[in-house]
């Protein structure tokens, strides 16, 4: 008797729903399927996301910290391209003692206190911050909704056909066997790709600020230093700490001159 793989199955259903969407060149050339919702619908999700964390949050009291924080939020985003660059971007900053920010369409970024345990200057900070910034420009969350939704129609797909030929319990099997392919070879490799990425666009993005590049790579040393208990490479979301060390290191000497171009032409951050 013939057997059916489940994941084989799975891997042409979510093939043929991604199909159906657009595709698009991301900033490093890369291929990608968004369009899994409309760009409308992704800035409604992001003001709504940052409605609610404004809400549910406490937002800092420090007007110095919260200037601060402005200061290279608007340095940062006034080097963006079309179409970003005609989006308002707003920010906010919340007292939460994670090592973390993030940014939103619809042009919302928020910080936490936490991150100033890590990011010790302003280059430090703009390297936060482009980096995040990076992830929107990118593209990544209309591109991780479309995967996402492509995974969960693609299982129902083949959960569809298995079942159609050997009956429930093959579909219910499937359906367990799908949804471990997808959190461990589909969709966190992807979320590397994307960190990656955004470490590529937000060094590029802070160089021409003025920010000094280099404060990228002093960032995530210190993010590795204070991460001790980092899962292994192959199940984290997030590039190898070293392997991410030596890209950005490489990078920020190629990037000393459009910084000092920047500078030139009169960005030159004091923020803090």
């Amino acid at each position: 008797m013939t057997m059916v793989n489940p994941a084989r199955g799975l891997g042409w259903a979510v093939l043929l729903v991604l199909a159906a969407c657009a595709t698009s060149t991301s900033p490093t050339g890369r291929t990608q399927y968004v369009g899994g919702v409309s760009q409308a619908q992704l800035e409604q999700m992001g003001l709504q996301a940052f409605a609610e964390a404004k809400k549910e949050s406490s937002l800092s009291k420090d007007p110095q910290l919260t200037a601060y924080v402005g200061c290279v939020v608007r340095a940062v985003t006034a080097q963006l391209p079309a179409p970003w660059n005609q989006v308002r971007w707003e920010y906010a900053l919340f007292n939460n003692n994670e090592t973390n920010a993030w940014a939103l369409p619809g042009g919302k970024i928020g910080v936490y206190t936490g991150i100033f345990t890590v990011a010790k200057n302003q280059d430090e900070l703009a390297g936060v911050i482009a980096h995040e910034v990076g992830h929107v420009v990118s593209r990544h969350h209309d591109e991780r909704i479309t995967r996402q939704l492509a995974a969960q129609t693609g299982l129902g797909l083949a959960g569809a056909l298995v079942g159609a030929r050997y009956g429930d319990a093959a579909t219910q099997t499937t359906q367990q066997l799908g949804g471990a392919l997808l959190q461990g070879t589909f969709l966190l490799p992807n979320s590397r790709t994307q960190e990656s990425e955004a470490d590529v666009v937000g060094q590029q993005l802070m160089a021409k600020a003025g920010f000094n590049p280099e404060g990228a790579v002093a960032l995530w040393r210190n993010m590795a230093a204070a991460d001790a208990n980092r899962p292994p490479q192959w199940l984290s979301t997030h590039p190898d700490p070293q392997s991410r060390l030596r890209e950005l290191q490489a990078r920020a000497q190629g990037l000393l001159p459009v910084m000092q171009a920047a500078r030139k032409a009169g960005h030159t951050p004091k923020c803090r």
